[in-house]
């Protein structure tokens, strides 16, 4: 295996192990297990199991940093909003253990989780409420939405549904069909709900 891929593996099976077990439940041996190499050759590219740990958290919260400003850019143009929510969305439920993890580690390590989200995601935070508040003023927004309240809450929304979501959806009837994705839908409503304000009922004429 190149040792750019056995670099990828490593990363992918500590963060499955990570949020399965937490930090302190996994040791390095388990990862080289799951990844199918010795122990030295783990410690080849990673010196240790903090070590390991800092790399997992840096590349999640990079890979985040990828679909995160779309969303919050986005987050003031209504016709926009479904499909990007959707799309931070599916970043975590392609790997519901990113959200686990993250969820682990700020209950875990709040204080190196806060640096890490001041550093990777504030800055477009920012951002994304310079949008909102223009959005606010033209009325497209609810007047009184706490705007820097619920980019804090969205994040939390879809992060803290999806790392719960296969174990709640028994909550759901057995025949609800698919549970997974009428809880997603739920989730896409309640943002809506919570940021725009209606529309007039001839929004579509006067848009025209």
């Amino acid at each position: 295996m190149p040792t750019s891929d056995v670099r990828s593996k490593i990363l992918e099976e500590a963060t499955r192990l990570f949020a399965a077990r937490g930090f302190e439940g996994t040791s390095i041996q388990a990862i080289a297990e799951a990844v199918g190499v010795r122990k030295p050759s783990l410690l080849y590219h990673f010196k240790s199991k903090e070590e390991l740990r800092q790399a997992v958290l840096d590349e999640l919260l990079t890979r985040w940093n990828e679909v995160l400003p779309e969303l919050l850019m986005a987050a003031a143009e209504v016709d926009r909003f479904d499909g990007v929510l959707d799309a931070m969305a599916d970043f975590f439920l392609e790997d519901p253990d990113r959200a686990r993890l993250l969820v682990r580690e700020t209950l875990d390590r709040p204080e190196d989780v806060r640096q890490r989200l001041e550093r990777y995601v504030r800055p477009w935070v920012d951002v994304a409420l310079s949008q909102l508040s223009k959005a606010q003023r033209e009325g497209h927004v609810h007047a009184k939405a706490d705007l820097p309240a619920y980019v804090v809450h969205l994040v939390q929304l879809v992060v803290g549904s999806i790392a719960v979501m296969d174990t709640l959806v028994a909550l759901l009837p057995e025949d609800a069909g698919d549970r997974r994705q009428r809880l997603r839908a739920e989730m896409r409503r309640m943002a809506r709900s919570g940021l725009f304000a209606p529309r007039p009922k001839n929004y579509e004429v006067a848009a025209e």
